[in-house]
Protein backbone atom coordinates (compact mmCIF):
# COMPACT_ATOMS: atom_id res chain seq x y z
CA UNK A 1 0.00 0.00 0.00
CA UNK A 2 1.36 3.57 -0.94
CA UNK A 3 1.78 5.86 1.63
CA UNK A 4 3.83 9.17 2.42
CA UNK A 5 5.26 10.89 5.42
CA UNK A 6 5.18 14.84 4.68
CA UNK A 7 7.98 16.55 6.75
CA UNK A 8 7.60 20.18 8.34
CA UNK A 9 11.12 22.51 8.60
CA UNK A 10 12.60 23.70 11.64
CA UNK A 11 10.43 27.12 12.46
CA UNK A 12 12.52 30.05 14.52
CA UNK A 13 11.61 29.70 17.98
CA UNK A 14 9.26 32.79 18.54
CA UNK A 15 7.13 30.97 15.40
CA UNK A 16 7.01 27.30 17.10
CA UNK A 17 5.62 29.19 20.61
CA UNK A 18 3.44 31.68 19.23
CA UNK A 19 -0.04 30.69 20.04
CA UNK A 20 -1.54 32.51 16.85
CA UNK A 21 0.61 30.56 14.83
CA UNK A 22 0.04 26.88 13.18
CA UNK A 23 1.70 23.92 14.53
CA UNK A 24 4.37 22.94 12.15
CA UNK A 25 2.77 20.35 10.11
CA UNK A 26 -0.39 22.33 9.83
CA UNK A 27 1.52 25.17 7.96
CA UNK A 28 1.40 26.26 4.74
CA UNK A 29 0.71 23.49 1.95
CA UNK A 30 1.35 20.67 5.01
CA UNK A 31 -2.71 19.80 5.77
CA UNK A 32 -3.95 20.77 2.12
CA UNK A 33 -1.18 18.46 0.65
CA UNK A 34 -2.07 15.60 2.95
CA UNK A 35 -5.86 15.84 2.33
CA UNK A 36 -4.99 15.54 -1.34
CA UNK A 37 -3.76 12.16 -0.93
CA UNK A 38 -5.94 10.85 1.13
CA UNK A 39 -8.58 11.91 -1.07
CA UNK A 40 -6.58 9.45 -3.74
CA UNK A 41 -6.32 6.63 -0.83
CA UNK A 42 -2.54 7.02 -0.28
CA UNK A 43 -2.44 7.28 3.61
CA UNK A 44 -0.99 10.11 4.54
CA UNK A 45 0.93 11.70 7.07
CA UNK A 46 2.62 14.64 9.07
CA UNK A 47 4.42 14.29 11.62
CA UNK A 48 4.94 16.73 14.49
CA UNK A 49 8.69 17.05 15.83
CA UNK A 50 9.34 18.97 19.12
CA UNK A 51 10.93 21.50 19.72
CA UNK A 52 11.75 21.22 15.71
CA UNK A 53 13.29 25.28 16.10
CA UNK A 54 16.25 23.56 17.73
CA UNK A 55 16.82 20.19 15.45
CA UNK A 56 17.84 17.38 17.28
CA UNK A 57 18.93 14.22 14.83
CA UNK A 58 17.78 11.56 17.15
CA UNK A 59 14.38 13.37 17.43
CA UNK A 60 13.65 13.12 14.20
CA UNK A 61 14.26 10.05 13.24
CA UNK A 62 11.83 9.01 16.34
CA UNK A 63 9.20 10.96 14.87
CA UNK A 64 9.50 9.66 11.25
CA UNK A 65 9.76 6.09 11.93
CA UNK A 66 6.46 5.62 14.06
CA UNK A 67 5.50 5.46 10.12
CA UNK A 68 6.17 2.91 8.10
CA UNK A 69 8.91 3.63 5.45
CA UNK A 70 9.04 1.09 2.78
CA UNK A 71 9.36 0.66 -1.42
CA UNK A 72 6.21 2.68 -1.78
CA UNK A 73 6.22 5.62 0.50
CA UNK A 74 6.46 8.70 -1.19
CA UNK A 75 8.49 10.92 1.34
CA UNK A 76 7.87 14.54 1.04
CA UNK A 77 10.14 17.54 2.72
CA UNK A 78 10.10 21.41 3.38
CA UNK A 79 13.34 23.77 4.14
CA UNK A 80 14.60 20.86 6.98
CA UNK A 81 12.21 18.27 6.25
CA UNK A 82 13.72 17.99 2.93
CA UNK A 83 17.65 18.19 4.08
CA UNK A 84 16.47 15.11 6.55
CA UNK A 85 15.07 13.16 4.48
CA UNK A 86 18.93 13.41 2.08
CA UNK A 87 20.55 12.38 5.50
CA UNK A 88 18.25 10.13 6.42
CA UNK A 89 18.14 8.18 3.32
CA UNK A 90 21.93 8.52 2.94
CA UNK A 91 22.54 6.94 6.06
CA UNK A 92 20.21 3.85 5.11
CA UNK A 93 22.10 2.12 2.14
CA UNK A 94 19.55 -0.99 2.00
CA UNK A 95 16.41 1.33 2.33
CA UNK A 96 14.41 1.92 -1.02
CA UNK A 97 11.33 4.06 -1.46
CA UNK A 98 8.98 5.64 -3.40
CA UNK A 99 9.17 9.29 -5.13
CA UNK A 100 11.02 11.66 -2.65
CA UNK A 101 9.95 15.73 -3.43
CA UNK A 102 11.77 18.05 -1.27
CA UNK A 103 10.89 21.76 -1.47
CA UNK A 104 13.34 24.44 -0.65
CA UNK A 105 15.67 21.81 1.10
CA UNK A 106 17.87 23.59 3.60
CA UNK A 107 21.38 21.95 4.88
CA UNK A 108 22.14 24.50 7.48
CA UNK A 109 25.35 25.54 5.94
CA UNK A 110 26.12 28.76 7.87
CA UNK A 111 26.35 26.52 10.58
CA UNK A 112 23.48 28.13 13.08
CA UNK A 113 22.14 24.92 14.53
CA UNK A 114 23.82 23.62 17.49
CA UNK A 115 23.99 20.43 16.32
CA UNK A 116 25.80 20.29 13.01
CA UNK A 117 23.76 17.89 11.32
CA UNK A 118 25.29 18.34 7.73
CA UNK A 119 28.23 17.79 8.46
CA UNK A 120 28.75 14.47 6.75
CA UNK A 121 28.47 13.99 2.88
CA UNK A 122 25.49 12.26 0.95
CA UNK A 123 25.56 9.42 -0.58
CA UNK A 124 25.82 9.99 -4.13
CA UNK A 125 23.39 7.25 -5.67
CA UNK A 126 21.01 7.41 -3.00
CA UNK A 127 18.48 8.60 -6.12
CA UNK A 128 19.30 4.74 -7.36
CA UNK A 129 17.20 3.77 -4.27
CA UNK A 130 14.03 5.94 -4.75
CA UNK A 131 11.56 6.06 -7.47
CA UNK A 132 12.54 9.73 -8.24
CA UNK A 133 14.12 12.29 -6.26
CA UNK A 134 12.82 15.73 -7.26
CA UNK A 135 13.88 19.25 -5.93
CA UNK A 136 11.57 22.72 -6.05
CA UNK A 137 13.66 25.51 -6.12
CA UNK A 138 12.36 29.49 -6.63
CA UNK A 139 15.19 31.48 -8.07
CA UNK A 140 14.09 34.27 -4.40
CA UNK A 141 14.84 31.85 -1.96
CA UNK A 142 17.17 32.91 0.68
CA UNK A 143 20.78 32.26 -0.09
CA UNK A 144 21.32 29.63 2.67
CA UNK A 145 18.69 27.71 0.82
CA UNK A 146 20.49 27.96 -2.64
CA UNK A 147 23.88 27.40 -1.24
CA UNK A 148 22.08 23.94 0.02
CA UNK A 149 20.94 23.28 -3.42
CA UNK A 150 24.27 23.87 -4.55
CA UNK A 151 25.82 21.55 -2.25
CA UNK A 152 23.31 18.60 -3.06
CA UNK A 153 24.01 19.20 -7.01
CA UNK A 154 27.78 18.35 -5.81
CA UNK A 155 26.97 15.34 -4.07
CA UNK A 156 24.48 13.29 -5.36
CA UNK A 157 23.55 12.38 -8.54
CA UNK A 158 20.49 12.16 -10.82
CA UNK A 159 18.58 14.01 -9.61
CA UNK A 160 15.33 16.09 -11.02
CA UNK A 161 15.09 19.99 -10.72
CA UNK A 162 11.90 22.06 -10.67
CA UNK A 163 12.83 25.58 -11.24
CA UNK A 164 10.07 28.34 -10.08
CA UNK A 165 10.44 32.57 -10.30
CA UNK A 166 9.07 34.01 -7.67
CA UNK A 167 8.01 31.58 -4.94
CA UNK A 168 10.47 32.17 -2.15
CA UNK A 169 10.58 29.59 0.41
CA UNK A 170 7.54 28.23 -0.91
CA UNK A 171 5.36 29.16 2.30
CA UNK A 172 2.06 30.40 2.50
CA UNK A 173 2.73 34.01 2.63
CA UNK A 174 5.22 33.30 -0.66
CA UNK A 175 2.21 31.17 -2.55
CA UNK A 176 -0.73 32.61 -0.71
CA UNK A 177 -2.57 29.77 -0.74
CA UNK A 178 -2.39 26.93 1.46
CA UNK A 179 -3.12 25.09 -1.80
CA UNK A 180 0.02 24.03 -3.95
CA UNK A 181 -1.30 22.03 -6.70
CA UNK A 182 2.17 21.89 -8.60
CA UNK A 183 3.47 19.89 -5.57
CA UNK A 184 0.75 17.73 -5.66
CA UNK A 185 0.69 16.91 -9.03
CA UNK A 186 4.47 16.27 -8.92
CA UNK A 187 3.97 14.12 -5.71
CA UNK A 188 1.33 12.07 -8.16
CA UNK A 189 3.24 12.09 -11.25
CA UNK A 190 4.42 8.68 -12.15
Amino acid sequence: MTNAIILHGAPEKEHYYDPKKPSESNAHWLPWLQKELIIRDIKADTPEVPHSYEPDWNTWVKEVERFDIGAETILVGHSFGGGFWLRYLSERPDLKVGKVVLVGPWLDPNHTLQQDIFKDTFDRQLVSRTKQLVIFQSDDDSDSVHTSIARIKDEIDGITFRHFTGLGHFTYENLNSTAFTTLRDEVLHD
